[in-house]
């Protein structure tokens, strides 16, 4: 019984082989093989399309943290060294990061320029250049005037603000007179600061 079952399917097999030879003949093989290598073809191009994709969406992600990291940074800078001086103030002290971060005499990032560290000659160590970065046990921003210093660090990062500082590098607080301002152009005084060029 077995063997005539297996003489019935092999014989079916030999069939539908030489029913396939003849279509195969019969057809125009050229446009099969065509249509074959277009289909390869096509899956290629799908392939090369979506990693193309996915490499364009990590490039993407990565540009938003940039930005995002950035602007974080900002905003720390302005709620740190001005959350206590009115709007324009705040504005001017994002403006002046800004200004730094743009210029080639400072680094290239906003977090680079808000955590910049030089070597002070007279004190004999690293000082920075916003002193709340040199400070240990901050509170973490909060509350209204972390909302109104994000606010105000995503217009001038964003350029939604337009400049009053334009070229302003420098400030300090009214109730210093740092020995390097008497080398610098005044351009400002806003709440309790002093701008500069």
């Amino acid at each position: 019984m077995g063997t005539a079952l297996l003489s019935r399917f092999l014989l079916a097999a030999d069939h539908w082989l030489r029913r396939a030879r003849l279509a195969w003949r019969a057809t125009n093989q050229e446009v099969f093989l065509f249509v074959l290598a277009l289909t390869f073809i096509g899956a290629d191009l799908g392939l090369v399309l979506h990693a193309v994709l996915a490499e364009e969406e990590q490039t993407q992600d990565l540009e938003r943290r940039y930005h995002e990291r950035n602007l974080a940074c900002l905003a720390r800078n302005v709620y740190y060294e001005a959350r206590g001086e009115p709007m324009a103030g705040q504005y001017a002290v994002a403006e002046v990061t800004m200004n730094r971060a743009a210029s080639q005499r400072y680094p290239d990032t906003v977090c680079d320029v808000v955590y910049q560290r030089n070597w002070d000659p007279i004190r004999r160590r690293y000082v920075a250049a916003f002193s709340w970065t040199e400070l240990g046990g901050l509170e973490e921003p909060g509350g209204e005037e972390w909302q109104r210093a994000w606010d105000v660090a995503d217009a001038v990062y964003n350029r939604r603000h337009t400049p009053a500082l334009r070229g302003a590098l420098y400030f300090h607080a009214t109730y210093v007179s740092p020995e390097w301002a008497k080398d610098k152009q005044r351009v400002a005084r806003i709440g309790r600061h002093i701008f500069y060029r």
